[in-house]
């Protein structure tokens, strides 16, 4: 049976976190070592990165821990596409088990199959019902993870987004930015679009979302400013 967190490992690994958040003078110091606290987490994983990510899908501040995993993030934000793109827009976690064989993102897959990268899985970090970014672990490997490792990085990112989504209404040093408390807000705005192009064109959650990603990336416009032409209805979605 694959194993699980013991109690006494939540305990260091949450006390860490929040040593973490509580020593650091911006987000950015601190998802770089959020970014280390996933690889330890993830026995197999040999890179991971963090990312805050604001309402309009651009990345605020992000960590790594190595050269591979900084190129493989680098190129989900160039092409648009990859897991932990996807992780935040359906705010799901997401598993690549070979960038050989995967189908969806095949740019990503590509890029990342070409720095040794064989594996990846990202995990939403959510705050009340609201994604504010992700964690991504990396390996060499095909089926480099295992279903432990998924609810690992799951309990991880919600921990870390917890304690993340907290900080933004403290007057410590590590208050996150405005910008994130208003992406929070204009969240609603992408959800409720998202809404109207799964009614319109009958698609689920996932693949409406990511039809106003890639019209985001196709007229070079910000999500958020996407999501509000279709509410407001200027942005046709029927074809």
């Amino acid at each position: 049976m694959e194993s699980e967190f013991s109690g006494t490992e939540l305990t260091t690994v949450f006390a860490r976190i929040q040593g973490m958040l509580l020593s650091q003078e911006s987000a950015t110091s601190a998802v770089e070592q959020l970014a280390e606290v996933a690889q330890d987490v993830v026995d197999s994983a040999i890179g991971a990165g963090a990312s805050l990510i604001d309402d309009q899908g651009h990345t605020m501040s992000t960590g790594t821990t190595d050269a591979v995993a900084e190129a493989g993030d680098t190129l989900q934000y160039e092409l648009g596409e990859g897991p932990c793109l996807s992780a935040w827009a359906t705010e799901s976690l997401q598993r690549v088990d070979d960038t050989v064989t995967e189908t969806r993102w095949r740019g990503w897959c590509a890029g990342a199959l070409s720095l040794g990268v064989r594996s990846a899985m990202s995990a939403p970090m959510l705050y009340r019902d609201h994604c504010i970014g992700a964690l991504k672990v990396y390996t060499t490997t095909a089926d480099g993870f295992t279903a432990a490792d998924e609810r690992r990085l799951s309990l991880l990112a919600a921990a870390a987004a917890t304690l993340l989504g907290a900080a933004q209404t403290s007057e410590a040093p590590h208050q996150l930015s405005q910008a994130l408390r208003t992406a929070l807000t204009d969240r609603a705005t992408v959800d409720v679009a998202t809404g109207i192009v799964m009614e319109r064109r009958g698609l689920d959650q996932h693949h409406a979302r990511v039809t106003l990603l890639e019209e985001s990336r196709d007229q070079g416009r910000p999500l958020l400013e996407i999501a509000r032409a279709v509410v407001a209805g200027s942005l046709g979605t029927d074809s």
